[in-house]
């Protein structure tokens, strides 16, 4: 396999090498659910894109629980390969096997039996009720092979290989397009055949990343027997693992609970909502992944006493996210209406309109969310993932709250909630700079008071 030391050589070309493989593996990963809203908005019908809409935001954050572990678990992983202790590597890699893989099993249990109160919590309109449950349930099928595949990704990117996840995550996509036309389409399965063809692909990007591991990176091998001898860092995996995993479950719950309110305008806007999330996501997933490819360059780096790299990586990094959104929010602002027919039909005049202003508001202001990313990733790479968990707090909570405030506004309604988007971004990242700069102005101190 192919491992990359990110603590040398330029800046600039270590962080968009390392990166690339990412974003792309990402929106290959996109495609799951950009696959299932396309063929079934087409092939089965506007409530079952509802559906599907008002399930992706629950599977969203599900996902993110599992996500979160194994990214703080990447995070301990990559500052030991940066200090050179390849074998604490090992058994932070074993323990954190263990433990995440535990808690997905009881995450995908759990979800199967509280699925009828969740839907009633995120008030499911019951014309949609049948479909959703349906659904949920077949998808719920493949939380364990999501674990999987992330905790492996997440391994073989801190040993610097980003480019191993990007083959098997490629030929899952491939595979579950193909079985969302076969089963929706050809054999007439519905909502049923989209799931099925999701939790299909996910098993083989899980199973052949594990696969791959266990042939090509030997020293890697899950041992019972090592495992039971060797002193367990649990501390330590469950403070990164957790907070991470805190941080992206509070983000995905807010969505959450704005899919809720957005439930509550009716099929239209939940059907506009899903089309613009999946399009949402698309557009920005590129500077998300990024953000995670500079947080592991940074504790990397950290890990390696690198200080200098860290800020060059920093700066570097900034620009980059700038340009890249600002393209994207002037493309999604210009193309709307394009984007949304993607999704619906053109006869659909309502949804596509509705989801036109949604684009056209919060679409905007991408560098918002892009530079917030960066933000979640240099706190994370430099041991401090609370902080990233302040900031998604005050994002997230400033979005939930605006939005259940303007949208209760008979003047403003449902365009309330767009607005309230931007506006969270900017507050956590005013707030991130803040402390970010107060990291610096600290470290400065310290370094002049060595010198004396």
């Amino acid at each position: 396999m192919i491992n990359h030391d990110l603590t040398e050589g330029n800046v600039t070309k270590s962080l968009l090498y390392f990166a690339a493989p990412m974003i792309l593996g990402n929106l290959l990963q996109q495609c799951y659910n950009i696959a299932d809203t396309w063929v079934v908005g087409k092939f089965v019908g506007a409530q079952a894109l509802a559906a599907v809409g008002s399930s992706y935001a629950l599977m969203t954050f599900l996902n993110s629980l599992l996500i979160g572990l194994c990214m703080g678990g990447g995070a301990v992983f990559s500052y030991y390969i940066g200090k050179g202790d390849r074998a604490r590597v090992k058994t932070c890699a074993q323990t954190a096997f263990v433990m995440i893989g535990v808690l997905a099993a009881a995450l995908s249990i759990a979800a199967q039996c509280l699925m009828h109160p969740i839907l009633l919590l995120l008030r499911t309109p019951e014309e949609l009720y049948g479909m959703t449950r349906d659904y949920l349930a077949i998808v719920f099928l493949g939380i364990i092979f999501i674990f999987l595949y992330n905790y492996y990704a997440f391994l073989l990117r801190a040993l610097g290989n980003s480019v191993t996840p990007l083959y098997l995550l490629g030929a899952a996509s491939v595979l579950n397009i193909g079985l969302d036309l076969y089963f929706v389409r050809n054999l007439g399965w519905g909502l049923q055949g989209a799931a099925a063809a999701t939790v299909i692909s996910q098993a083989v990007s899980g199973l052949g990343l594990g696969i791959c591991v266990w042939r090509k990176e030997p020293y890697f091998r899950f041992s019972l027997h090592g495992f039971l001898q060797e002193e367990k860092p649990v501390g330590e995996i469950c403070r990164y693992s957790l907070m991470t995993s805190m941080q992206q479950s509070v983000m995905n719950f807010g969505i959450l609970m704005v899919q809720s309110l957005v439930n509550s305008f009716g099929p239209a806007v939940m059907a506009a909502f899903a089309a613009t999330v999946k399009i949402d996501t698309f557009a920005y997933m590129p500077a998300q992944e990024f953000g995670n490819a500079y947080s592991i360059f940074i504790s990397q780096n950290f890990g390696a006493g690198k200080a200098e790299r860290v800020k060059q990586g920093t700066g570097k990094a900034m620009a980059v996210s700038a340009v890249f959104c600002g393209a994207v929010s002037v493309l999604v602002f210009a193309f709307a209406r394009f984007l949304m027919l993607i999704f619906v039909d053109a006869g659909e005049s309502q949804i596509i309109a509705i989801g036109m202003q949604y684009l056209r508001i919060e679409g905007a202001f991408y560098i918002g969310i892009g530079i917030l990313f960066l933000l979640y990733g240099y706190f994370r790479g430099v041991n401090r993932p609370g902080i990233s968990l302040v900031l998604t707090v005050i994002s997230l909570g400033t979005r939930v709250a605006l939005a259940y405030i303007l949208a209760a506004i008979p003047t403003i309604g449902v365009t309330g909630i767009w607005w309230a988007i931007p506006i969270g971004w900017a507050l956590a990242d005013v707030t991130g700079f803040v402390l970010m700069r107060h990291d610096n102005e600290d470290s400065r101190k310290g370094k002049r008071r060595s010198k004396t």
